[in-house]
């Protein structure tokens, strides 16, 4: 081999070998030695575990029914990235936790989640497991007095965290971040990234 082709050969090879880590529009909070895992019954009865969705990228909110503004829209974009990824949407996994289990019965989890779109789960512990749970995940909440003592308002961390189809905490979604943006950190979970 001549001298010039070795020189350019090692140059191919040595640009291959520092690829860049996948260009995520979220916060990559892979290797995080936090937000491991949750045990709670799900809007249907059933105990839920993450590992119960391995294999499909996981994305986790907490937030409560009642909640004016960051639930709901948190929830209906979500619902738009799924649109996004097309036949990708069945390998996604959307599920709301409750902050507010005094008031967001199962019952009412069945109604509300789904209504943003079928596949969403909605999750609910006592007020012990919540609050473990939010601490395992770093979630800050606070009760906010009302008018009367049924309508308190829940002060709450508001972005979403995606695991990848191994079960590994990978990303937090910024509240507000666009529908495209997510689909695309999405399907470069999706495709192994």
């Amino acid at each position: 081999m001549k001298p010039l082709s070795t020189l350019i050969l090692c140059c191919v090879l040595l640009m291959a070998g520092c690829a860049e880590p996948p260009g995520f529009k979220s916060t990559n909070v892979t290797g995080a030695d936090w937000g491991k895992d949750f045990a709670l019954a799900d809007h249907n009865g059933t105990l839920r575990h993450l590992s119960d969705f391995r294999g499909k990228v996981v994305v986790l909110f907490f937030g409560y029914t009642q909640c004016p503004d960051v639930c709901p829209t948190t929830l209906a974009s979500l619902r738009d990235v799924l649109a996004l990824l097309g036949a990708d949407a069945g390998r996604v996994q959307v599920v709301f936790v409750t902050l507010d289990p005094s008031r967001d019965s199962a019952e009412l989890l069945s109604q509300y989640v789904p209504a943003f779109h079928p596949s969403f789960l909605g999750l609910r512990g006592d007020e012990a497991s919540t609050a473990a749970l939010a601490k395992e995940f770093k979630v800050f909440y606070s009760k906010q007095p009302g008018t009367t003592p049924g309508s308190y308002s829940i002060d709450h961390s508001t972005g979403s965290y995606v695991f990848d189809p191994q079960g590994r905490l990978r990303l937090l979604i910024r509240h507000g971040e666009i529908p495209g943006n997510v689909a695309a950190d999405l399907k470069l979970l999706l495709d192994g990234k």
